[in-house]
């Protein structure tokens, strides 16, 4: 079996990146047909954070981060490291030095689908990740796997060079060849909720500007002036 390190990726344009950084999670994951969310399992360390860049990927053996330490040196700033394991495990893949290493590089983030430790720590140095567990068993060092190679990562498949965006809310994956169109079906659709909120300052009920009393009445939803009627 072929393992490797890709040095080189094609990244996003920066330009790119700062008009998605101004968008959420749900907002692109509706935009592109709701797609590409990765799995609600991976959750962020620290409420509030947001992280938007180019994927790096790392593909580890479960409970070995050698492609993890080969994966820092390709990163450039702006990058966020993507680690998918072959095989199950919540091992602490990632800890304080790992983080302060990728710090170091100019590294916004780290998903993960496998654990970290020094949570405490990693808190404290501000750095965000998304992960599947917190847990203090440590990984080894034996086996070597790929880095920026195609991925599976919380079930959705991460290709280097492809944008992640996470919040508060998950996180999604844009593949590569779809981002400018993504981009401009994620401002139309905040255009419209731009509109939406509008009519909802107005006192308009989302019901009739949903249109949705006809599915209700398709769904044979009856209205009663009250309790009696029902029971009458």
């Amino acid at each position: 079996m072929n393992k490797y390190v890709v040095k080189n990726i094609k990244r996003p344009d920066e330009q790119i990146i700062a008009e998605y950084s101004k968008l959420d999670v749900s907002t692109v994951h509706e935009a592109q047909g709701k797609m590409g969310l990765l799995s609600r399992e991976i959750k962020s360390i620290s409420s509030g954070a947001a992280i938007c860049g180019p994927a790096v990927t790392a593909v580890c053996y479960a409970g070995d981060n050698l492609m993890i330490h080969a994966a820092i040196e390709v990163c450039r700033p702006g990058d966020i490291l993507v680690i998918s394991t072959i095989g199950e495990n919540a091992i602490g893949m990632i800890g304080e030095l790992i983080v302060m290493a990728l710090m170091k590089r100019g590294v916004k983030g780290v998903i993960t689908e496998s654990g970290i430790r020094d949570a405490a720590q990693i808190r404290e140095l501000g750095f965000p990740i998304w992960t599947k567990a917190i847990h203090s068993q440590g990984a080894v060092k034996t086996r070597g796997g790929w880095v920026n190679a195609p991925a599976v990562c919380g079930g959705a498949a991460v290709n280097p060079g492809d944008l992640m965006m996470a919040d508060d809310d998950g996180i999604v994956v844009v593949k590569r060849d779809d981002i400018q169109s993504t981009l401009e079906a994620s401002k139309e659709r905040m255009r419209k909720e731009e509109g939406t909120k509008e009519k909802i300052a107005r006192g308009e009920l989302s019901l009739d500007f949903y249109q949705l009393r006809e599915v209700l009445k398709r769904e044979n939803v009856h209205y009663y002036e009250d309790e009696d009627q029902v029971k009458a």
